[in-house]
């Protein structure tokens, strides 16, 4: 059982509520201690999902529902992050207020399938990156594992879900979570990692997860969507073992009468289909209700590591909808004890065909000794491996292993993953397990991994090699048009014996290089070279593909062969910028003299490019007729004149929304003011991006940029945040923008939307003081991408919506580029000189809008009081420091909390009202009748349904009031009014929700009831 609680839970309680003979949330327990924690039930998770954003972790909903009331497991979330970070296309949150709102969207998302526990780590979400060093950065690397630790070895799940941690997962934020997964496994199990919370008052113990799915591949054969055991017959194309479930089971949530789909009122909605609402439940993501009708699907998962026997796929039982529970929760098929430990390790991942290697099989027993038995391996075809051997008696107390020597056949293939398995018998009973390794050539040649690519194999090696099995990193690279590149490649002999070969490029047409090939001899076993070859374009212009593929072969003498690998090489367009004799004046017109230098074409689509119907639609023109723009220098300040043709004219954003600039019609410039951001491994946290509205909802001037005038704001990039009007953080001081667009008055579809003249101008100044460091005149990092959103409307309403549905185009175009300077053009400045006092590194980057502490979010109050796991995976509150509520009143204008603390610290008082699961996002005029929560709210009844409801500032009328109060060692009494209509809501349907944290960080949880 658990040993301590952190939490007055739920207490039964009238009008005046004594409480000074409870435990404080947290504080020290007077009886007896067992050795070992035990999780129980009110904070046990069975499946456990880590994802970065709200939204990220929709994949589970369907699949946690069935499982939930089916097998009666329990899923929780871990969310790193409330996103915080990003746009609002539903409300006019940001920062804190915006993260306490999505949390609650991703409540609402998962809370039908009997996921009511997310744990919110209170990581700062602070933009769109693929940098998971930046992500480190910003996340406190170390203080986010020691949550995910702390939350793992608590709740005690024995399976694991969520992204990959390679950079495929593509946001820096999903790379590091995922990392976070195999991170956290290895540490919650690891007695020498944040061993504090192995010991004092609330000692957890170390927790072995039992299955991880975290980039798993999941392709395949076979297999069905149309009845249950859906997996069943299905073969995975790669190594993989994969699980499935079928969503087409009936839920218990019905369909409401008069609903827009024409189901029959009282019928179940199929589990796919509470999926699907619930994957809708974002508003404030650009998400919008779904009103379609599901059909059942076959989730599936590939798993990535086991410590336990498990099916594999050729046996009929991995077809189960269970499947992913065997060995976890539930007894595998095998017959081994629930709690057996099973797993196979190599000496290394990387290995020679025909040079062997030893594979351990390891085990320990779940529930008393297994009796003597044997293991035996299985290879692929053409390998060798030693005998199978018998095993003694296998406790529960300690692990047996038994290691066998493989050796791969001298033929087999390179670069690819081969499995091995293993299969132990014991009085009747059997567990198999596998795992993977590679086949490399003996001697391998590898283009020199930079920046994130680099560090992401150095996270291999010496974090999580165990990793390894989901592939190294990419080999890509970036050049400008007509330029020269040096192109190293690191030639590594992984075999035993010594090797001589040479290193040779396949160039596509358009290149050079300044040597054929280039040798290396007698590199020793385990040694590894560099040789470097200069690689240059003779493109005279950016060619329709930028991407281009340039294989590296290596030979090598013992075995004599060769092997390869491709690296992909972006072209990036390249331009002078020209100095001006005198500086343009900014008044939305290119005048003669202002602008000598070349024409740029924006006119290249790199992101939604299905949206666009021509040249008058998203001004895409091969010739570049279409968007364009001009650059100068002048005085220490950049120029640009930019046009961008246009027919349609989008939402008009009003100050407030003056940021998201991808949610309305805009141009983003962005400068990397070293060229160097993305080898520096910051990506744009090193850079300045302006995002500019030409035209805003604004006619009395509010943002000071003339009646509905443009505004700009600078985003994900090293001070991002509004740049303009009250809201202004000086982020941008000196830039001037003058544009010829006029807002045709109205957000409404029923006037005309065409923009005058058939698009608009932008002429727009930026200091180059403002940039984040001093421009290397040699090597500017440019480009320029226009979005273009149309008609956002929804369905059946008349009125556009601030939501991202943008088509985007750029100078350099290609996708992601937002976010990769690497991949932006190049521009130089001849005849500029920065200032001798401009640093050369980058300030600190400041990303403006802090992110959400969990002590003020209610919802993860109360749920932390109900299942005793800490506020955000942070330290519980001891004896020594903690609170003591000892009556709470509700009087005629206040309600009275007396309390007593033995430390200091400060303290959050939330009266609420209502559930507080799950507060519907969607309007809807189905009956609450007919459509109960928690349901209410996800089913449309007529087809102008799915509006928000009001949110701010009182989490849509849940929160009746809030007080904030210093803490000290003395009794204290708290007031917090309130009016007769609130008093009665309160003793009809109120709670008091109170969370205490310490200056060290330590935090504490009381949910109490005021209802009569």
């Amino acid at each position: 059982m658990k040993r301590y609680r952190t939490t007055v839970a739920l207490l039964a309680a009238a009008v005046l509520i004594p409480l000074g003979g409870l435990a404080a949330t947290g504080a020290a327990q007077a009886d007896s201690q067992p050795t070992a924690y035990v999780a129980d039930r009110a904070t046990k998770i069975d499946v456990m999902g880590e994802w970065a954003h709200p939204d990220d972790d929709t994949s589970i909903i369907g699949p946690c529902g069935v499982w939930h009331e089916r097998y009666g497991v329990k899923c929780g979330v871990i969310m790193v992050t409330r996103g915080e970070g990003g746009g609002n296309s539903a409300g006019t949150e940001l920062g804190p207020d915006l993260g306490l709102r999505r949390e609650n969207e991703d409540r609402v998302a998962h809370y039908r399938s009997g996921t009511v526990d997310i744990f919110n780590l209170d990581r700062i979400d602070f933009f769109y990156n693929q940098s998971a060093p930046l992500t480190q950065y910003f996340w406190d690397e170390q203080e986010t594992l020691r949550r995910v630790t702390r939350v793992i070895r608590e709740t005690q799940p024995e399976v694991y879900i969520g992204f990959t941690p390679t950079l495929a997962a593509g946001h820096g934020n999903h790379q590091q979570a995922g990392r976070l997964i195999w991170e956290g496994v290895l540490a919650a199990a690891d007695p020498t990692m944040f061993p504090e919370q192995l010991k004092g008052p609330h000692a957890l113990s170390t927790w072995q997860v039992k299955k991880v799915f975290s980039g798993g591949a999941t392709a395949g054969t076979g297999g069905t969507t149309a009845s249950a055991d859906c997996t069943t017959g299905f073969t995975p194309s790669g190594l993989d073992t994969v699980v499935g479930v079928w969503t087409g089971y009936n839920s218990p949530y019905k369909w409401p009468a008069g609903n827009v789909q024409g189901q029959t009122a009282g019928t179940a909605k199929i589990w796919q289909q509470v999926a699907d609402e619930g994957r809708a439940a974002y508003p404030t993501q650009s998400r919008v209700m779904y009103k379609g009708t599901s059909v059942p699907a076959c989730p599936r998962f590939g798993m990535t590591e086991s410590f336990v026997p498990f099916q594999p796929n050729s046996n009929a039982a991995a077809g189960r909808d269970d499947a992913i529970l065997f060995g976890a929760t539930k007894p595998d098929p095998g017959g081994l004890p629930l709690g057996t430990l099973e797993y196979l390790t190599f000496s290394r991942f990387l290995n020679v065909a025909g040079e062997p290697f030893q594979a351990t099989v390891h085990l320990k027993s779940g529930a008393g000794p297994l009796k003597p038995g044997k293991v035996a391996l299985t290879v692929p075809d053409g390998w060798t491996v030693s005998a199978p051997q018998r095993v003694g008696w296998v406790s529960a107390s300690r692990e047996t292993t038994v290691t066998f020597t493989v050796t791969p056949s001298a033929t087999a293939p390179v670069n690819q993953n081969a499995k091995v398995s293993a299969l132990y018998t014991t009085d009747g009973k059997t567990g198999y397990t596998d795992n993977l390794i590679r086949i490399v050539s003996p001697t391998e040649g590898r283009f020199q991994r930079w920046g994130n690519w680099q560090e992401y194999d150095e996270w291999l090696a010496n974090v999580a090699p165990q990793a390894t099995r989901l592939g190294r990193s990419a080999a890509i690279q970036s050049l400008g048009v007509g330029q020269t590149l040096a192109v190293p490649v690191v030639v590594h002999n992984w075999s035993s014996q010594p090797q001589s070969g040479a290193v040779s490029l396949t160039l596509p047409s358009n290149f050079t290089v300044d040597a054929p090939s280039l040798p290396y001899t007698n590199l020793a076993a385990g040694a590894e070279t560099t040789v470097t070859f200069q690689v240059t374009n003779t493109d005279t212009s950016l060619p329709a593909a930028q991407n281009v593929s340039i294989p590296v072969t290596t030979t090598y003498s013992a075995p004599a062969g060769s092997g390869n690998e491709s690296l992909t090489l972006s072209l990036v367009p390249t331009t002078s910028i020209a100095q001006t004799p005198s500086s343009p004046v900014v008044d939305g017109k290119a005048d003669p003299g202002e602008y000598p230098g070349p024409t740029l074409d924006l006119g290249r689509i790199w992101q939604g490019a299905s949206a666009c119907t021509g040249v008058d639609d998203c001004g895409v023109s091969s010739t570049g007729e279409g968007n364009t723009a001009k650059v100068s220098w002048s005085d220490d300040a950049l120029y640009f004149f930019i046009h961008v043709r246009d027919d349609y004219q989008s939402y008009a954003v009003t100050p407030e929304e003056c940021v998201g600039h991808w949610q309305a019609d805009s141009v983003e410039i962005l400068l990397d003011p070293r060229g160097n951001a993305s080898q520096a491994k910051m990506d744009t946290a090193n850079t300045f991006k302006l995002g500019i509205f030409p035209f805003t909802n604004d006619p009395a001037n509010r943002n000071g940029n003339g009646a509905n005038g443009a505004c700009w704001s600078r985003d994900a990039d090293n001070h991002q945040g509004y740049s303009t009007g009250p809201l202004g953080t000086g982020n941008a001081p000196g830039v001037q923008v003058a544009s010829t667009a006029q807002w045709v008055g109205s957000n409404e579809t029923t006037v005309p939307h065409a923009y005058a003249g058939g698009g608009y101008d932008l002429e727009v100044k930026i200091p180059l003081a403002d940039l984040p460091s001093a421009v290397d005149p040699a090597r500017l990092g440019l480009n320029i991408t226009p979005y273009d959103n149309d008609d956002t409307s929804a369905p059946g309403t008349t009125t556009l919506r601030h939501i991202d549905m943008s088509t985007r185009l750029g100078w350099s175009a290609l996708g992601s580029v937002q976010s990769d300077p690497y991949r932006w053009g190049l521009a130089t400045l001849p005849g500029y000189t920065p200032p001798a006092d401009r640093p050369t590194t980058p300030a600190a980057p400041n990303v403006s809008n802090p992110n959400l502490n969990g002590v003020f979010s209610p919802q993860t109050i109360a749920q932390s009081a109900r299942n005793g796991v800490p506020i955000s995976g942070r330290t519980p509150v001891t004896a020594s420091n903690s609170i003591t509520i000892k009556k709470a009143t509700i009087g005629k204008s206040s309600v009275d909390v007396d309390l007593t603390s033995t430390g200091s610290g400060s303290a959050q008082l939330y009266l609420w009202t209502g559930l507080i699961g799950a507060i519907p996002v969607y309007t809807t005029s189905c009956s609450p009748a007919d459509d109960p929560a928690p349901d209410y709210g996800l089913t449309a009844c007529a087809v102008t349904d799915g509006g928000t409801p009001p949110w701010s500032p009182d989490m849509s009328g849940h929160v009746v009031n809030h007080a904030a109060t210093p803490i000290t060692p003395v009794s204290k009494r708290v007031s917090i009014p309130v009016t007769p209509a609130q008093r009665t809501t309160l003793l009809r349907d109120g709670r008091l929700l109170i969370s205490y944290q310490t200056p060290d960080d330590k935090v504490q949880a009381i949910n109490l009831n005021l209802a009569k």
